[in-house]
């Protein structure tokens, strides 16, 4: 171990941002915590890709993702929260006190909080990222009503791409999902749900290999569309287009370092932010599989953070 490269102990270090790191970091810090927070790969989290937020409570005109989370990060910082925009690539939980890894570099702290997130899942297309947000979401709760009386579409076939599906009935003048297969992947119930709702129509047998539009020019147009067995290719006009193929937890680094369920996401106590080591916490996506939103996200910030004080209280 070379001290030299060793930060000195912290109370409480936390990995990941957005409104879940972020919250911790700014209850933390007013504890007189001295929160580390490291911001990882996509600073600000999922909200920086994200334009109109209107769903956040205390905004009643609305306010771009990115924006919101300048406000998360300089509260934090305003209560002494230490930021690097460092990424932990590396952890040991298995003894005390703890340590972590960004590169070369060690850090030790006496517990942590775990809000690295967890990242919608994408075709990889170059103008779905260029769209993203100009028509194309992966999240129909937090866009939807943006489409009232408009034509949307929604890619997958499992149980995400139908709820998906389900809540923008409630908006969109229609909604068409297309899926690669012949039928669908989804539980029997959601099968059922989606098969007899008369505004949900279906595109078997096909794929989305491109989104035409600009973000400056009204965002996404038209979407073109190959039928995987016959390799032809047609386009189609939309108004927007939701990605309902699902979201991949952020624990790669936690695997055999703490319990995760068989998709990955961190398993806590119940009614606590508890993980299967004590000291250690986690919130936001990384532990919620089904709301996934800023403000819940948010929430069990305040919870992990609460957690973490009375932890190191006990000490």
């Amino acid at each position: 171990m070379n001290l030299n490269n060793i930060e000195m102990i912290k109370d409480v270090i936390i990995i990941g941002t957005g409104p879940a790191g972020f919250t911790a970091a700014l209850y933390c810090a007013r504890a007189d915590l001295k929160p580390l927070i490291f911001e990882g790969k996509q600073p600000g989290g999922q909200l920086t890709i994200t334009t109109d937020v209107e769903n956040y409570p205390g905004f009643p005109e609305g306010i771009l993702g990115p924006d919101l989370m300048d406000n998360f990060r300089n509260q934090a910082k305003r209560f002494g929260t230490e930021i690097l925009n460092l990424n932990i690539d590396k952890v040991d939980l298995s003894k005390k006190p703890f340590r972590l890894w960004s590169g070369d570099k060690e850090f030790l702290c006496k517990s942590v909080i775990i809000s690295t997130g967890a990242t919608a899942k994408l075709l990889g297309l170059d103008s779905e990222k260029k769209l993203m947000g100009y028509g194309v979401s992966a999240c129909a709760t937090c866009d939807g009503f943006f489409f009232k009386d408009k034509k949307v579409f929604v890619v997958g076939g499992g149980d995400s791409a139908i709820e998906e599906a389900m809540f923008l009935t409630k908006f969109a003048s229609s909604v068409t999902i297309i899926h690669r297969r012949d039928k669908l992947r989804a539980s029997k119930i959601m099968q059922d749900k989606a098969l007899n709702n008369e505004k949900i129509d279906f595109i078997w047998n096909s794929s989305v290999t491109d989104m035409i539009g600009e973000p400056n020019d009204g965002g996404l147009k038209s979407v073109i569309l190959s039928n995987i067995i016959t390799n032809e290719s047609k386009e189609v006009t939309c108004d927007g287009l939701f990605l309902g193929i699902g979201h991949k937890p952020n624990s790669d680094i936690f695997i055999g370092q703490i319990v995760l369920d068989d998709n990955g996401y961190i398993q806590t106590n119940k009614g606590s932010t508890e993980t299967s080591v004590k000291g250690v916490f986690a919130a936001g996506d990384i532990m919620d599989s089904i709301y996934r939103q800023a403000i819940t996200a948010a929430g069990s910030g305040c919870m992990a953070a609460l957690d973490a004080e009375r932890y190191l209280e006990n000490l």
